[in-house]
């Protein structure tokens, strides 16, 4: 090794020549790379603009038959500037890439949505410095939770479907001067509805941390005058007792308990063999007066809480709420567009 030391080079991978930021940036090029785009690109850039970061795993789940596919078609909207990537440093193994919004995604949202880029809420140092944030595991946990109801929403005979997720920052422009959950979800199962917001605990916090949450999410259910339950989810079933009785201590000090319905789950909760899918049978209700005589399956849990406001199955929160402001995009269905079809000659 003295004698024939490894040349500098070959100590860093092999990283595909993309434009500098400024030329990705410039009309000519955003019109040639629009027709380059299919519709489930362009649902992808606008996932991440609301979602922040997508690892590969997560997209080839939601969007792709499978990951080389996906491997594949991402190489390609890096090197077009669509979407920036970076691979986290982990003690063992290696993490998978992680995907961000990048400029020229960014510009092509705007120019789709009459929006001068420069009005967008879009900065390419914020969006690829999630590299360095230290709630990058809690973002792509909460992410991983949805893109699993996704990915169960799109398989042969699923019986429901995803069909509305806010981010933890729409939820904030939203609800943050009450509440800041970190996600709302919809889902639709024969046709009945259930929506939440979703608290994705990670055991960083004290249990009586997590439980003092409720009273706000009862000032937000007054405020509004509607009733939209809690659901939490935690890494391990001994961590899912010591919060719940944490939760049941503040229930008990509420004027009107049935203003925050919760219900718990935890990772390591294995319903019926499957412990990725969050709508299996692993939610349960906290009621200590009537406790669950077993674990119920998401769309099951609005029939614990008949007092909540029925849900049409054909709305959405993306279209009966408003968005933040003039320059917010609204958020984007959660499931994929189909593939477009190849042009004749291709």
């Amino acid at each position: 090794m003295i004698n024939h030391p490894t040349p500098q080079r070959a100590l860093r991978g092999h990283r595909p020549k993309r434009l500098s930021q400024r030329a990705a940036t410039t009309g000519d090029y955003i019109a040639r790379l629009s027709e380059r785009l299919t519709d489930r690109d362009r649902w992808l850039a606008r996932m991440l603009y609301e979602h922040r970061v997508l690892t590969t795993q997560q997209i080839a789940e939601i969007a792709h038959p499978s990951t080389r596919a996906a491997n594949m078609r991402l190489l390609q909207l890096y090197k077009w500037r669509l979407v920036d990537r970076f691979q986290p440093f982990i003690t063992s193994g290696s993490a998978p890439m992680h995907y961000v919004l990048d400029v020229a995604g960014a510009a092509v949202l705007a120019r789709e949505d009459g929006l001068d880029p420069r009005d967008l809420n879009y900065k390419h140092e914020r969006a690829i410095g999630m590299a360095h944030s230290l709630h990058l595991a809690h973002t792509v946990g909460t992410n991983d939770f949805f893109t699993a109801l996704i990915a169960r929403s799109r398989q042969p005979q699923a019986p429901g479907q995803l069909t509305a997720w806010w981010s933890e920052a729409r939820c904030r422009r939203h609800f943050g001067d009450i509440v800041l959950p970190d996600g709302y979800g919809r889902w639709h199962e024969q046709h009945t509805a259930f929506e939440w917001f979703l608290e994705f605990d990670l055991a960083t916090e004290r249990p009586d941390r997590v439980a003092a949450k409720l009273p706000r999410y009862a000032r937000l259910a007054t405020t509004t005058g509607i009733t939209t339950p809690v659901l939490i989810w935690m890494p391990t079933t001994r961590r899912e007792a010591r919060v719940r009785h944490a939760l049941a201590t503040i229930l008990d000090t509420l004027n009107n308990p049935a203003l925050v319905p919760v219900a718990t789950s935890s990772a390591d909760c294995h319903a019926h063999g499957s412990s990725s899918d969050p709508s299996a049978a692993r939610w349960q209700p906290l009621d200590p007066r009537q406790p669950a005589p077993r674990r119920l399956r998401l769309a099951e849990l609005s029939r614990v809480w008949p007092h909540l406001t029925p849900l049409s199955p054909s709305s959405s929160a993306s279209t009966t709420t408003a968005s933040g402001s003039s320059t917010d995009l609204l958020p984007p269905s959660p499931l994929a567009p189909g593939p477009t079809p190849r042009r004749p000659g291709r």
